[in-house]
C-alpha cells in the first residue's frame, strides 16, 4: 500500500467527544498541510502496527476550528496519552462534513469503519 501521508507525535488530549461517542481516539497535533477527511490509516505505536479509522481536520459537527489528526484504533483498548505515534494515511475514505446530529455522525462513523475494514482486508 503507498504511503500518501505520514504524521508524527505525541498523543495528547483532546476534549474526548470520540470517547463519548464510543470512538476513543488517538490524537496528534497537525502541523502538516494535509487534506481534511476520513483515512485509511495505520498507527504504529513501539514498532507495531495497528489498522485505523483516521480522522484529519476541525470537526465541524462540533464547531472546532482547530485541525488534529484523530486515530480511532480498530481492535486497540491500550492508554496511549503521552506517547509518540506514527500515523501513515493510505487511502482518504470521504471528505470532512458537518452532520446534523450527533447521531447522524455515528451512523457514518460505523459505515466508515465497516468500509476501512474492508479495505485492509481487500489489500491483503
Amino acid at each position: 500500500m503507498e504511503i500518501r501521508y505520514r504524521v508524527s507525535g505525541m498523543v495528547i488530549r483532546g476534549e474526548n467527544q470520540g470517547k463519548k461517542l464510543g470512538f476513543p481516539t488517538a490524537n496528534i497535533a497537525l502541523h502538516e498541510n494535509i487534506p481534511e477527511g476520513i483515512y485509511a490509516a495505520e498507527v504504529i505505536v513501539d514498532s507495531k502496527s495497528f489498522h485505523s479509522a483516521t480522522f484529519v481536520g476541525a470537526a465541524k459537527t462540533f464547531e472546532r476550528t482547530e485541525s488534529n489528526v484523530e486515530s480511532y484504533i480498530l481492535d486497540f483498548s491500550d492508554d496511549l496519552y503521552g506517547q509518540n505515534i506514527t500515523v501513515n494515511l493510505f487511502k482518504k475514505m470521504r471528505e470532512n462534513k458537518k452532520f446534523d446530529s450527533v447521531e447522524e455522525l455515528i451512523t457514518q462513523m460505523h459505515s466508515d469503519i465497516k468500509e476501512i475494514r474492508a479495505f485492509f482486508e481487500e489489500s491483503k
